[in-house]
């Protein structure tokens, strides 16, 4: 078949990768022009550099509406468009172009987690098992009939990273096997029960940001979606922002007012976590690892030298 990829970042690098190793012809990419928004910055291979490395024509767009990428297109004739991470709409006119239409790989087990940043909403939420749906697009957002899923585990103390880089793996397998389904015949596509559908923005700084009215497992689990290479979840310190680099939660169960810097447990500093922690029954958080604004990481028993005091989610 011949192939046109729309993509950006590491996600549409690995999608390009894989079609170009494949025994199809990719006739055009389509990418988006490098961002210094603070999420695009990250797991950034080019698109644009790896088609050009393979002869690959290459159009940069930000919005793929314009007479010359549609003349473009049927210039090209491809019968399958693939995308992957995409981060604007592709109208009808461009993914109902082809004969076989539109594959959409998304890096989550849709029909949950449509939208943007789904591995990190994912593991706030603490989901079990994450994964990367190939869908046909339409016109709803990450809304097509599935084509293939696949699911990794989430265990209970896996980074963010740790799920990129096991979902990211699944992209190569993902793309040949569907391309094949699809250019033998033997695709079988399936309707998504729309009534379990849920969506999610694009993540901003203020997303990591913690509310200590979050139970203490909520947190925890932010700190591990918000690891780096991405903007930690920070919280703030006698007026200065302050990084949580790790955590866990508490062993013992503290009372009193969320936020508040309490008492040491094993390597750590317990800070009172939870709407309900008036009662006594919940855990805490303990902080094992800070980074302050100069970038220095610390012991957090080095930065909260003394208990008493609070936390809070602004200076």
């Amino acid at each position: 078949m011949r192939v046109v990829m729309f993509g950006y970042q590491t996600w549409g690098h690995r999608t390009l990768q894989a079609l170009l190793e494949s025994d199809h012809e990719v006739v055009m990419a389509v990418t988006h022009p490098k961002s210094d928004h603070v999420y695009e910055k990250i797991w950034d291979d080019s698109v644009a550099d790896l088609a050009e490395k393979h002869d690959v024509p290459v159009l940069l767009r930000n919005r793929p509406d314009d007479p010359e990428l549609l003349a473009a297109l049927r210039d090209v004739a491809p019968d399958l468009i693939v995308a992957n991470n995409w981060r604007t709409v592709l109208p009808p006119e461009v993914f109902d172009l082809p004969p076989h239409g539109t594959l959409n790989i998304h890096d989550s087990l849709l029909p949950a987690y449509a939208g943007f940043s789904p591995l990190i909403w994912a593991l706030i939420n603490g989901e079990r098992e994450v994964g990367v749906t190939a869908h046909r697009m339409n016109a709803e957002l990450d809304a097509g009939d599935v084509l293939l899923q696949r699911a990794v585990p989430v265990g209970p103390a896996d980074t963010v990273t740790d799920l990129f880089h096991r979902t990211v793996d699944l992209i190569a397998p993902v793309v040949d096997e569907s391309l094949d389904l699809i250019a033998s015949g033997r695709a079988r596509w399936i309707p998504q029960d729309r009534s379990r559908a849920s969506f999610f923005h694009k993540r901003s700084l203020e997303d990591s940001r913690i509310d200590w009215t979050w139970p203490a497992e909520d947190v925890e689990r932010l700190v591990r979606a918000q690891c780096d290479p991405y903007p930690n979840a920070f919280t703030h310190h006698r007026g200065q922002r302050i990084r949580i680099v790790e955590s866990e939660v508490s062993q013992g169960r503290y009372g009193g007012t969320p936020g508040r810097i309490f008492i040491r447990e094993g390597d750590g500093v317990v800070i009172v976590a939870g709407a309900e922690a008036r009662s006594g029954r919940l855990p805490g958080l303990v902080v094992k690892r800070v980074r302050t604004e100069d970038g220095v990481e610390h012991a957090a028993t080095d930065h909260f030298r003394t208990m008493g005091g609070y936390l809070t989610a602004r200076p």
